[in-house]
């Protein structure tokens, strides 16, 4: 099967500490490619899936679902803790949800998480009709490309197919029940123009979130694929030191220069 341009999954090997990416909801690891390569070019070993469904055609996802989703990235959580002596995740929207899931149920197996523009929650009247209006459409406009710098694309899906959003909006309520259990130290960036997802699903999760290292950080300049927009440096120099500040000097290169 074909992928679209920037689709296919990323792996580097590199030290002791492993960063797991993860993309978004019709997206594809192009969406968080720089993030992952940014880690990669300091010597981390990083992992970047592709999600079932993403990466080909909106008929591809619509007969996948979260189960699916969150089983993907799951499983390359295991490949890096049988890699690694210390694991991160981060995510952007959808792969925050799905970042915030697996600090929920692996606990300090992962030693911190960064999250970017995370989502919460399906928002507008239509979410509460997806149940019935997903037999009646198979499809509605697409969500990808939400950036602010001239001239930068997404490479995702221009249709968001129904069923899918279904399932994605049934994983984030148990994902919202499941948030207290999240302990880790947390690293949320957030931009305040998002034209996909408010600012209030990142302040729905700070509150309801139980850990106690929180940094939060205002992305101005970018909407919401900030990991491809204005902001992009920012978010990767955060993250960066984020990981050095919870890692040994000696298990990360450069970690000693962010204690």
């Amino acid at each position: 099967m074909l992928l679209l341009p920037g689709a296919e999954p990323f792996r580097h090997e590199g030290g002791e500490v492993g960063v797991l990416v993860c993309h978004g909801f019709t997206g594809s690891p192009q969406s968080v490619r720089p993030w992952a390569d940014y880690l990669a070019e300091r010597g981390l070993t990083v992992s970047l899936p592709l999600l079932p469904g993403h990466g080909t055609r909106w008929q591809d996802m619509a007969i996948t679902g979260w189960q699916d989703w969150y089983a993907e990235v799951d499983r390359e959580l295991w490949r890096l803790r049988e890699r690694c002596t210390q694991v991160f995740v981060c995510g952007l929207s959808m792969g925050g949800a799905l970042t915030l899931r697996l600090a929920a149920h692996h606990g300090d197996a992962i030693s911190g998480i960064a999250l970017v523009n995370p989502a919460n929650k399906v928002h507008g009247l239509a979410a509460r009709a997806l149940p019935v209006v997903r037999h009646l459409m198979p499809t509605t406009k697409g969500i990808a490309s939400d950036i602010a710098k001239p001239g930068v694309t997404e490479t995702g899906y221009d249709r968001v197919p129904l069923h899918a959003a279904y399932s994605f909006r049934r994983f984030l309520q148990q994902l919202d029940r499941e948030l207290p259990q999240v302990t880790q130290p947390l690293l949320l960036m957030h931009s305040p123009q998002d034209h996909v997802v408010p600012p209030a699903d990142s302040a729905r999760i700070l509150a309801r979130v139980s850990s106690l290292d929180v940094t939060e950080r205002l992305l101005e300049n970018s909407y919401h694929v900030a990991t491809l927009d204005h902001d992009a440096p920012q978010i990767f120099e955060e993250t960066y030191a984020f990981i050095g500040r919870l890692t040994t000097a000696a298990e990360l290169p450069g970690a000693a220069a962010h204690g």
